[in-house]
């Protein structure tokens, strides 16, 4: 499986699924949550929405990932994931590696190939870039799936970027 970073909009991928950190309610936010709500169109607010009358009307626990068709995105499917918010508490490591595992099967089980992920709790939930990091990769290359070809690791800030170029061994 190849692993790349990309510093960008991870709205513009084109990859067979992008994953959303998205919060409990599905519903939008700001960040990446946000980006992704507007680049995708009301189709997808229409489509969280279902998921909180069916099968999640309590918001997805954090750590679990749940799939939606991704509308007006170049991808074929937008993958939510509520990542753990180290403002709130929520400093189990599990969790965070939880968020980028479960979205991997989420994958997996679509069949997709290719898959773009953002930082997941490394923006307003506080979490260290570089733990961030670490964990998603190690996610990653503990992923027992054989279907994923590639992975991006599309990241918007220049901080965010430098965590996973080290993480990854890379020399600036």
């Amino acid at each position: 499986m190849d692993i790349e970073l990309v510093q960008g909009d991870i709205t513009t991928r084109d990859v067979d699924a992008v994953v959303n950190a998205a919060n409990s309610s599905l519903l939008g936010g700001g960040g990446v949550d946000g980006a992704i709500h507007r680049a995708a169109g009301r189709q997808l607010l229409e489509a969280c929405r279902a998921l909180r009358k069916t099968d999640y009307p309590d918001g997805l626990p954090v750590g679990q990932a749940v799939a939606t068709e991704a509308f007006d995105l170049p991808a074929r499917w937008v993958i939510h994931t509520v990542g753990p918010n180290a403002n709130a508490g929520q400093t189990d490591p599990e969790l965070l590696r939880q968020a980028f595992a479960n979205s991997l099967a989420v994958a997996e089980e679509l069949g997709a190939a290719t898959i773009a992920f953002p930082a997941i709790s490394a923006g307003v939930y506080g979490w260290d870039a570089n733990d961030v990091a670490r964990t998603a990769l190690q996610a990653v290359r503990d992923h027992p799936g054989t279907g994923i070809e590639r992975v991006e690791f599309v990241l918007f800030s220049d901080r965010v970027a430098q965590a996973f170029r080290a993480a990854l061994g890379y020399r600036d």
